[in-house]
């Protein structure tokens, strides 16, 4: 199975799709994520499709999600 580094260029991570939230807006200010075969997933800025990418493991992904359902990150947006 292929492993990738954080930082790996995006469009060398082949074989998966990309997905943008619905959130989105029309002027292209969007994090697309993909899951990978290891479980994990990549991050990606949708402005620059061909540059890096942050990887994750399913363990981090889940706690990140979990600490953004339980609102320990709305001071980013306040």
């Amino acid at each position: 199975m292929q492993q990738f580094d954080n930082g790996v260029r995006a469009d060398e991570i082949s074989g998966v799709e990309w997905v943008k939230s619905r959130r989105s807006n029309q002027s292209g200010n969007c994090v697309e994520t993909a899951k990978l075969p290891d479980g994990g997933v990549a991050i990606r800025n949708s402005r620059d499709p061909q540059g890096p990418a942050l990887v994750y493991t399913r363990d981090e992904i889940v706690a990140f999600i979990g600490g953004a359902k339980d609102g320990d990150f709305d001071f980013l947006t306040a």
